[in-house]
């Protein structure tokens, strides 16, 4: 891959610079000669053309993904990145993503040069800001592909020249299948938010995509866990990737966040809810987000608090897309301080500096149970989590005492009555009745009729 555009080289930290880094920041990288690899220390150490280092001018240093992920793509390897949303990772495969495209040939109409592919349509808009932002310096035109809104527009924007494309897999695939856009020339592929995109249902798809584009592609892909299913398409479509933990890869929370967990009776908690939040006194400067499991308890939890004149907003599924940006936008600049919303309408949006975070109901797993709470604690900063916990969410209850002891927190003893069990993992289509762990499935006979 060639640098272009006033490149300089990359300048790497020294080896026990990058040591002392790693330990700092829990970053383990691995794969084929790893090694090479060491982190940088500042931006302009990271090789990119003036007009691109633009793009970090506001912040002081790398994040660790950041810093470690830029030599790597610089070398023009393809890389895996497990590290927690909001950690700069849009950044981190973007910059590089720049200095490809300018030396690829000029896209012609239609031709999508870098892809990037994201779960939820919020996520593909956060994204596609920041794209936006950062390619502004550097004249690169980037746009925004999800569901849910008129097609009419995005192939317009596709016509008029849309080198980067964040999208959603779903309306990305039908705008191809039409012949809006072309995914034949794309150099540089980004997965993010992979995990989300495997539980959403989207692997069929994300994997048609992929066969949609050239071979010779640099592919990056992020994901804040890393299972099987993860796994088996980082081995299928990644050329010899490097991959790059930051954080554990064992599932644990945020140590920045105080944990509390209260076991009560479904009943007791709206009116737990409500001294909670009289206690916590949401103002612009303190926002809580409030996690319902479903789009009626979200809508329903809103109206109850409104009703006891607590200000607050709601963003969930079954609000039209328009809708949700309002709300989010609000929550943002701090007009509402309580946002009420559900965890698929809540993955990977960029909610900034929530001080506290309440469930309201226990998420269908564990992992998400991290992803809900690691949305306060950003940035170096601390926060809070209550969580209600009834004997409906007892299936959960070992698992959450292991999290919760991980991150040096009280276990309180309400819990430990329902036993400390790890209940294994089912299998996503054949609960718990599927072939044995990472076992290969009996391949279906095909019997012919003369």
């Amino acid at each position: 891959g060639g640098g272009g555009g006033g490149a300089s080289s990359v300048l790497m930290m020294s080896e026990s610079a990058a040591a002392t880094f790693r330990k700092e920041n829990r970053i383990d990288v691995s794969g084929t000669q790893a090694e090479a690899f060491r982190p940088v220390a500042t931006f302009s150490d990271a090789g990119f053309a003036a007009d691109v280092l633009q793009a970090t001018s506001r912040f002081q240093k790398p994040t660790p993904i950041q810093a470690q992920c830029w030599p790597i793509l610089a070398k023009g390897r393809d890389i895996v990145g497990v590290a927690e949303t909001g950690s700069g990772k849009t950044l981190a495969f973007f910059l590089p993503a720049v200095a490809y495209v300018r030396s690829a040939p000029k896209a012609k109409a239609g031709q999508v040069h870098v892809l990037v592919l994201a779960p939820t349509r919020e996520l593909a808009m956060q994204t596609e800001q920041v794209c936006k932002e950062a390619g502004a310096h550097c004249g690169l035109t980037s746009i925004c592909i999800y569901g849910g809104v008129p097609k009419g527009p995005q192939k317009q924007a596709v016509r008029e020249g849309a080198v980067v494309v964040v999208a959603t897999p779903g309306r990305l695939l039908d705008l191809e299948s039409e012949g809006a856009l072309s995914l034949g020339a794309v150099c540089y592929l980004c997965l993010d938010e992979a995990d989300r995109m495997l539980d959403l249902g989207f692997e069929k798809d994300v994997r048609r995509i992929i066969t949609l584009t050239p071979s010779s592609r640099r592919t990056a892909m992020f994901t804040a866990t890393w299972p099987d299913s993860v796994r088996a398409l980082a081995d299928e479509f990644l050329a010899d990737p490097i991959r790059v933990n930051v954080g554990s890869e064992t599932l644990s929370a945020n140590h920045r966040v105080t944990q509390h967990v209260e076991v009560l009776e479904q009943h007791a908690k709206e009116g737990r809810l409500d001294e909670l939040l009289k206690q916590f006194k949401p103002s612009k400067n303190n926002r809580i987000l409030v996690f319902a499991l479903y789009k009626k308890e979200a809508a329903r939890v809103e109206q109850t608090l409104q009703r006891n004149g607590v200000h607050c907003i709601a963003i969930h599924g079954d609000m039209t897309q328009a809708a949700r940006t309002s709300a989010l936008q609000q929550f943002k600049e701090g007009q509402v301080p309580v946002l009420v919303a559900t965890d698929v309408a809540a993955r990977g949006l960029d909610i900034p500096l929530v001080q506290v975070v309440i469930n309201f109901t226990f998420p269908l797993t564990i992992e998400d149970y991290v992803h809900r709470i690691g949305r306060t604690g950003r940035g170096g900063n601390t926060g809070t989590s209550h969580t209600f916990f009834t004997s409906y969410d007892k299936a959960h209850a070992g698992a959450l005492q292991n999290i919760l002891r991980e991150a040096g927190q009280q276990v309180p003893d309400s819990l430990l009555r329902f036993g400390s069990a790890v209940k294994k993992k089912e299998h996503k289509m054949y609960g718990n009745f599927g072939p044995a762990e990472g076992a290969p499935m009996k391949a279906a006979t095909r019997i012919v009729f003369d």
